[in-house]
């Protein structure tokens, strides 16, 4: 059976909702049904749903909330991401602390908006996760920035820590994708989460750092 295209041509990006409440489901299944180019696949109330629509469906990008009932957003992207079906998870929430932001990257989200955001940046962002970019909201993004300026020194998660001494290595994304045996995509992410907390713009920098740190 073949995936149908838009009236472009373009096989659209599938997408399954995660989300408790109902009116927001339906405010997003509205919002991304009025594009040519994203199509919204599945929807669930909760994380052990997610997973079971998400195994059985196999979409493109997982919108996912965070507080939800049963098996929030940040175990059912854990689970989600063990199984390796090529998934990609967006995290949508109301949340902009730091911590749930780090255990959301550590799980394997991608990306991190927020629900305050304009619609169109929900748009863009799923848009650049089927890229291979890793969109975070400039507020989560500040999170990440407070949590290093309030330490005197940089709290990297250990899988960030590995990331930057590969980066360090001279290792490209695919390859250090292969060496953690994660996706290319979840290195993506993490180096997105490791060069706002520790204050660089590139990769360079970000080998420079890691050198002058002991990584």
């Amino acid at each position: 059976m073949t995936t149908p295209t838009n009236v472009q041509g373009t096989v659209p990006i599938r997408v399954v909702l995660v989300d408790d409440h109902a009116v927001i489901r339906a405010g997003l299944e509205q919002l991304l049904g009025g594009t040519d180019d994203i199509e919204v696949v599945g929807t669930a109330a909760n994380g052990a749903e997610a997973l079971d629509v998400v195994r059985r469906i196999k979409p493109d990008v997982v919108l996912m909330d965070l507080q939800m009932p049963e098996v929030d957003g940040v175990a059912a992207t854990r689970a989600i991401m063990s199984e390796r079906l090529g998934v990609d998870v967006l995290v949508l929430t109301s949340f902009s602390d730091s911590e749930r932001i780090i255990a959301a990257l550590d799980a394997g989200a991608v990306g991190y908006l927020l629900k305050d955001a304009d619609p169109d940046d929900v748009l863009q962002g799923i848009r650049a996760v089927s890229r291979g970019e890793s969109p975070i909201h400039p507020k989560a993004a500040r999170a990440l920035l407070g949590t290093r300026a309030g330490s005197p020194q940089v709290q990297l998660t250990a899988r960030e820590t590995e990331v930057l001494t590969l980066v360090r290595e001279g290792l490209a994304n695919k390859q250090i994708a292969r060496r953690l045996d994660i996706s290319e995509r979840t290195v993506k992410a993490h180096l997105t989460s490791a060069f706002a907390r520790i204050g660089v713009a590139d990769r360079t920098q970000a080998a420079l750092w890691a050198e002058r740190n002991g990584l």
